[in-house]
């Protein structure tokens, strides 16, 4: 598996329909994209849920990193640079992944957590691994996947979840325009 994230901030005065409306637009595109466990598309509106700016970004589970590489390098990204502007792609290796009991997602959460330098990363692990198996039984949660920064040494927690954005959940809150899912079956 294979984890990436890009995002575009865009000014404060910015009509975020036309976001929505790309991401209607766009989205179905990705509905039967080979090596792709899912594809969201989430943004921010300055003023809603505790974002300072607004933001559109993708945020993607591979399944086949082979595809991730090949996406990167081809007309589907082509137009993503054409419209906003090479990004930024964070990457990241999955720790583990799971799904949950809805299908429709609402909101992403993305939480960072630094690792110690100390730490056992044999139990850090076994301990995410625990977490998203309670995270994925909860019954807003439509996946949940742990991965890791090995260059900053930090862990990456995102949750997509049915339930309407709650930035009381400590998190980084973005909205879900549209969930691309090919893959999502074949996550345990």
């Amino acid at each position: 598996m294979f984890a990436m994230q890009y995002s575009h901030r865009l000014p404060a005065d910015y009509d975020m329909q036309r976001i929505r409306e790309r991401a209607a637009q766009r989205g179905p595109l990705w509905d039967a994209t080979e090596g792709l466990a899912f594809k969201a598309f989430v943004s921010r509106t300055r003023g809603r849920d505790g974002a300072t700016d607004n933001l559109y970004a993708s945020v993607y589970l591979w399944l086949d990193p082979a595809s991730a590489a090949a996406f990167v390098m081809d007309e589907r990204f082509q137009a993503v640079i054409d419209s906003f502007g090479r990004p930024r792609v964070e990457t990241w290796l999955p720790l583990d992944a799971r799904s949950g009991k809805q299908q429709q997602a609402v909101s992403l959460y993305r939480e960072e957590i630094l690792i110690e330098p100390a730490a056992d990363l044999i139990a850090v692990r076994a301990a995410e691994i625990e977490r998203n198996r309670h995270v994925a039984r909860r019954p807003d949660t439509v996946a949940v996947w742990t991965a890791l920064d090995p260059e900053a040494w930090r862990l990456v927690r995102f949750t997509l979840s049915a339930d309407a954005p709650d930035p009381a959940r400590g998190s980084t809150v973005y909205e879900v325009l549209h969930l691309a899912k090919p893959g999502l079956g074949r996550l345990p």
